[in-house]
Formats: C-alpha cells, sequence, structure tokens
C-alpha cells in the first residue's frame, strides 16, 4: 500500500515536471488546434518557430507579420547557404505560403480576442485611471489566473503608488500585434512583488472591445463664424472672403467638420465655406454640408458639415482648441487610442518590411524528377547542416511532413 502511493506520488511529481518543461509546446499545439489547424500543420510551424528562435510561436497561428518575419529569417539563412532553389526548400516555402493564406483568411472571418487570458507576455499596455490626469504606461509580465502588471508609470515615472490602485476600476487600452486595437475594464484585485518589480494583479474579463480609429475628436462649443456658398469650379483655398456672408454658429467642431446652426431651411449636400476665428487664428473650412435637421417652429436648421479641406496649420489649430475644451476623462481616452495607433503605424510598417523581403521569393517551379532526385542527394547534407539555434531541426525533415 505504501509503495503504491510512493509509486503514485512519484508519478505526479514526474507528470508535474513534464508539464513545466513542455508548457511552452502545450501551450502551442493547444492554441494551434483551437485556431482550426492540423496537427501536422502545428509540426511545421512548431518547428518554424524554433528554427528562427521566435519568442512567442504562438504568434505564428493569428498575425501575418509573425509569419513574414519568420520566412524571412529562413530565407535569409538560406540564401546565405545557398540553398533557397532547392526543392526541398521549396517544399517547405510552398507550404509556409500555405499557412500565411490560411491565416490571412481566419484573419478576415474570426470575430476578434474573446478573453484577457489570450493576451501574452510583454503585451503593452495603455492605461487610464479616472481620478487620475494622463494615460499611463505597463506591459504584462505574466498572464494565468489573474493578469500580472508592470506598476504603470507616466513618462518613465510611477506617479501613482501600487497600494492606490488596488479595488479601483481601471480602463486598459492596446494594440494586439497583427489583429487590432482592444480596450477593456477591469479591476485592480492586488498589488505586490513579481521577479523583483512592483505589479499589479488584474481580473481577467471577456468583455473585450475592438477600439474604434481616434479620427476626429469633436467638442462642444460656440463660435461664431461666415458661412459661403461655393459657386466657383476652381477653388482657391487660400483667399479671404471680405464681403460679409450668412451668419452663422457652431455648435461643435472637429477638424472634419462642425455643426451648424442657421437660420431657414438648410440645403444637403451644398458646397459650403466657412470663415471664423480660434485662438487669433483665421480659419477657413471647405466641404459639404452631409445632412439637414430643419426645426419649422423656429425656422433654425442644423447642418451636418464635413471638411473637405483645411490647411496644416489651420488644423493644428482647431485640434489645439478641440483638445484644450474637451474634459479630463476625454482627453486620456483620445491620447490611449492616440498610443496604440502610433504602435500599430509602427507595427505595420516592421511588417511591410517583412512582406518586401518575402514577396521577392515566392516558390519556383520543381524541375524535372531526374534532376530533383540527383540534386537532393548532392544537396541533403549541407541542408541538414543549416542551423538557426542549438534547437533547430533539418529543413528536409521538416518538409516531408505532409500536412494534406
Amino acid at each position: 500500500m505504501v509503495f503504491t502511493s510512493i509509486i503514485t506520488v512519484i508519478l505526479i511529481l514526474v507528470f508535474c515536471r513534464l508539464l513545466v518543461v513542455f508548457s511552452d509546446k502545450i501551450k502551442f499545439f493547444t492554441t494551434g488546434n483551437d485556431c482550426g489547424f492540423k496537427f501536422a500543420e502545428c509540426i511545421v510551424l512548431w518547428k518554424l518557430a524554433k528554427m528562427t528562435g521566435l519568442e512567442e510561436p504562438a504568434a505564428l497561428f493569428v498575425s501575418v507579420p509573425t509569419l513574414n518575419r519568420a520566412i524571412s529569417s529562413l530565407l535569409t539563412e538560406a540564401r546565405r547557404k545557398g540553398y533557397e532553389n532547392s526543392p526541398k526548400i521549396q517544399n517547405l516555402l510552398t507550404k509556409l505560403y500555405k499557412f500565411r493564406t490560411k491565416i490571412d483568411i481566419d484573419h478576415e472571418n474570426k470575430c476578434g480576442l474573446e478573453s484577457t487570458k489570450y493576451l501574452d507576455k510583454g503585451q503593452r499596455l495603455r492605461v487610464v485611471f479616472p481620478g487620475h490626469k494622463g494615460v499611463f504606461s505597463s506591459e504584462i509580465l505574466n498572464n494565468s489566473h489573474e493578469i500580472i502588471v508592470k506598476l504603470p508609470v507616466q513618462n518613465g515615472i510611477a506617479t501613482v503608488f501600487s497600494e492606490e490602485w488596488i479595488n479601483h476600476e481601471i480602463s486598459v487600452y492596446l494594440w494586439r500585434k497583427g489583429d487590432a486595437s482592444y480596450v477593456f475594464d477591469t479591476k485592480v484585485v492586488n498589488a505586490g512583488v513579481f521577479n523583483g518589480q512592483t505589479v499589479l494583479f488584474l481580473s481577467q474579463t471577456n468583455e473585450l472591445l475592438r477600439a474604434q480609429k481616434r479620427r476626429s475628436v469633436r467638442c462642444e462649443c460656440n463660435l461664431n463664424a461666415s458661412m459661403y456658398f461655393i459657386k466657383q469650379p476652381v477653388v482657391d483655398f487660400n483667399l479671404v472672403e471680405t464681403e460679409p456672408g450668412y451668419r452663422v454658429v457652431l455648435e461643435d467642431i472637429s477638424e472634419d467638420g462642425a455643426m451648424i446652426r442657421v437660420g431657414g431651411k438648410g440645403i444637403a449636400n451644398a458646397q459650403i465655406k466657412l470663415q471664423f476665428m480660434i485662438n487669433d487664428v483665421l480659419i477657413l473650412m471647405y466641404g459639404i454640408v452631409r445632412a439637414v435637421e430643419y426645426n419649422g417652429e423656429i425656422n433654425q436648421s442644423r447642418l451636418h458639415f464635413e471638411c473637405i479641406h483645411l490647411d496644416t496649420g489651420m488644423r493644428n489649430a482647431v485640434l489645439s482648441f478641440v483638445y484644450n475644451v474637451l474634459p479630463q476623462d476625454k482627453k486620456d481616452i483620445f491620447d490611449a487610442l492616440s498610443a496604440t495607433e502610433d504602435e500599430q503605424s509602427k507595427d505595420e510598417s516592421l511588417s511591410d518590411e517583412s512582406e518586401q523581403e518575402v514577396a521577392k521569393l515566392e516558390p519556383v517551379e520543381s524541375e524535372t524528377k531526374s534532376e530533383t532526385e540527383n540534386e537532393t542527394e548532392d544537396s541533403e547534407s549541407q541542408i541538414s547542416d543549416i542551423r538557426f539555434d542549438k534547437s533547430m531541426e533539418s529543413l528536409d525533415k521538416l518538409a516531408e511532413i505532409d500536412v494534406n
């Protein structure tokens, strides 16, 4: 009985040890299965991830830019060795390009991130803490029962002590590489130390929303302006009107348009020009009345105006006015979205470079059977010598895996 108990304990310990050792691999294959990849396809992508030394192998299932960079790394090394046109390399490339197409299609059809438990370690975060001015930056250090994040900072400085975050609701904004921008609300359940760093513990949630692009932010105002109908076929965007126009009031404004209140019945689709002052800066906005709300009782209309042209300097003046008028909570949301969009732009810029590199090297047609066999015999031993890191396995074995 005692012997059986000892054996059971040993088996449990061995099992736990195996889980720890192979946790990354288990997570990778589980993610692949959840994403609809076949087991054989997962094997190919796992080996590719190990070949190219990817820190986050599971990103291959969801991120075309990550797959592009991995392919690019593989090709760079194969080209350096002179084997990029060998049959086995081309066979491997054919499979990888099929995966890339599959991921592209899946990305178009998927609903997006469903839970914060799928967020990866190293994910950058922008945090809005109601009642505290400004946007905080943080990063995920670990993600299990709770999300463990670095103590949020502003400009590299911790302006709020860890204890002050506990039991408060916060809003988190992020750009997930190769996917989209997201926002979610969560609660800080505790604070402490993790791997020698001050951290916060956040509750997991399934309530994630895709963050809308910033576009333009409108603010309420009460600005007097002059409105002119555009009748000339060619418009001089620098012309300052000296004759009086229709007197109107701007009820709200953004860089992309305004809500105009005017006497009488407005005309939809009319091309107009607005001329007014903001903080001693003359503003000339050109555009179209997209919709009209007419109130017959007071004989006034509200015109939904879309701005088509606005000089850069004038645009900055409008943005400055809008930003300064916004309430602090809306400023913080605006800044958080701006930060995630900046990260998206940088990520897409890097992926474009990888895309261009990969696009140059499409798989070539296979040669005749006899030529292929001869080349395989000559290069098989050489191909197996290509290494990206110690864990890399030979390319010929990888290319032979049947994924059909």
